[in-house]
């Protein structure tokens, strides 16, 4: 998987599509959830995107200290549901770490995961911080990684 990591002024008019398109296929179609994706954020986030030949197959965002939690942060960890046996969101969440690391000097990252993906979260490093609550009525919890 080749990995690209842009501003959103750097997106082309495609990758926009695109990464708004799996977005909506996986978390609106898949999860069957109505909630409102275009938030205001994607402006402030870096867009991790993880292409298998041409095709957008992964995709996270991430956000330095202060601009979404006071942590560094990851979300809209996504990955093409024909595409997740080839473990493209461990290789697509490790980069999201790296740009971290190194672009915003931060190894403390929070992210909201959904319950059902902590072991998954877990064996990236990151923990569990808190309760369970719901987010868009899917089960969530808060995790850190330090």
């Amino acid at each position: 998987m080749q990995i690209n990591t842009k501003k959103f002024n750097e997106l082309t008019n495609q990758e926009l599509y695109d990464l708004l398109q799996l977005r909506s296929e996986v978390f609106v179609v898949e999860q069957d959830c109505v909630y409102q994706d275009l938030d205001g954020k994607d402006i402030k986030a870096l867009h991790v995107m993880g292409y298998d030949e041409d095709e957008l197959v992964a995709y996270t965002r991430i956000f330095k200290q202060g601009d979404y939690f006071n942590e560094s942060s990851i979300g809209r960890v996504v990955v093409k549901k024909n595409s997740r046996q080839k473990k493209y969101g461990e290789a697509i969440m490790k980069a999201s770490i790296k740009s971290i690391e190194e672009r915003y000097e931060s190894t403390l990252i929070k992210l909201s995961a959904q319950t059902y993906l902590k072991k998954f979260y877990n064996s990236l490093g990151f923990m569990e911080t808190g309760p369970e609550y719901l987010e868009d009525g899917i089960p969530h919890v808060a995790m850190i990684k330090k």
